[in-house]
């Protein structure tokens, strides 16, 4: 827990006033309460857990369950609205912004996302069912994922249409060839 709270530490600028890390500070305490395997010891740190879930729930707009799956990292860049499901397993290096969904599709229907690492998800985007984004991925903002985008791909609309990056070496080629038809 204290290695990853480090981490946090050092994600969110060292800046205490940030809400994304009161919200991974909670996360973090509710996954480390569950190492403890007798109840009597787990009892009140779960009451204390969902004491302060509560607290920053309210107090930033920002829902993430200890439940959840979540990698090294992980950065809310804006608060206010965010809702990640229980069920959702997230990477390493993943970035999400105000008013994000990422979970069910359908209440009492299981299944939910699984996000791969370095994924940049933009504003108010909803990530939604047994979908799996692969790593170094977009969502654009306001984007509506309702089916899997494989590695190295941008998901833009509602719903989302994926477009697979182009590589480094062809945006080369194709900037130089814009140059040579300007001249």
């Amino acid at each position: 827990m204290f290695d990853n709270l480090r981490e946090d530490w050092t994600t969110y600028e060292r800046d205490p006033w940030r809400q994304g890390l009161w919200v991974m500070a909670v996360y973090r305490f509710g996954r480390w309460r569950y190492g403890f395997k007798h109840r009597i010891v787990r009892a009140p740190l779960s009451f204390i857990y969902k004491l302060m879930f509560k607290f920053v729930q309210i107090a930033t707009g920002i829902e993430l369950p200890c439940e959840a799956t979540v990698g090294r990292r992980f950065r809310i860049d804006h608060f206010g609205g965010v809702i990640i499901s229980g069920d959702v397993a997230i990477g390493d290096d993943v970035v999400i912004r105000n008013g994000v969904t990422i979970g069910l599709r359908r209440t009492k229907v299981r299944g939910s996302p699984k996000i791969g690492n370095r994924v940049d998800v933009g504003a108010g985007a909803k990530i939604l069912g047994p979908t799996t984004i692969g790593d170094d991925c977009t969502i654009g903002a306001n984007a509506v994922v309702l089916q899997d985008v494989p590695p190295n791909s941008i998901a833009i609309g509602v719903p989302a249409r994926v477009i697979p990056r182009r590589p480094a070496n062809t945006m080369l080629q194709v900037e130089k060839t814009e140059k040579r038809f300007q001249r």
